[in-house]
């Protein structure tokens, strides 16, 4: 597998989770340490650290059923041990409203940049979503 390949799928496993809500492999892929950070796409829009992000995610994809997504203009540069991925974010599925039953379908069309860095395997180091 190529460099690229093995960045690419780091990404993948984050959005998959959000369609498969297996979120056992969250954790690995996010680099745990006090330099990660995060900005998301829904409120709070404030910078995250690690457990507030994971947290985040996972109450994200728990919350909109039928998640899929469409990864558009993907451009990967590696910098030796590290990486940016700068990539147009198609997010769509049902908002789901447990405590009133009701759902809205949701698209969000943004921007994402990750930040991987090297350490054996591929961790993501930064994520930053933009709504578009």
């Amino acid at each position: 597998m190529s460099e690229n390949e093995e960045i690419i799928k780091i990404i993948e496993m984050l959005l998959e989770s959000g369609k498969t809500k297996d979120f056992s492999s969250l954790r690995n892929i996010h680099l745990n340490d006090s330099r990660f950070s995060s900005f998301g796409d829904l409120p709070p829009y404030d910078l995250k650290d690690f457990q507030t992000t994971i947290e985040l995610e996972e109450l994200k994809f728990i919350s909109i059923s039928d998640y899929d997504y469409k990864i558009k203009n993907l451009k990967i540069s590696v910098f030796g041990e590290t990486a940016i991925v700068a990539l147009e974010l198609e997010q769509r599925g049902m908002l789901v409203d447990n405590k009133a039953y009701t759902g809205e379908h949701i698209v969000i069309n943004g921007r994402a940049t990750f930040v991987l860095i090297k350490q054996q395997t591929w961790k993501i180091a930064h994520i930053h979503l933009s709504r578009i």
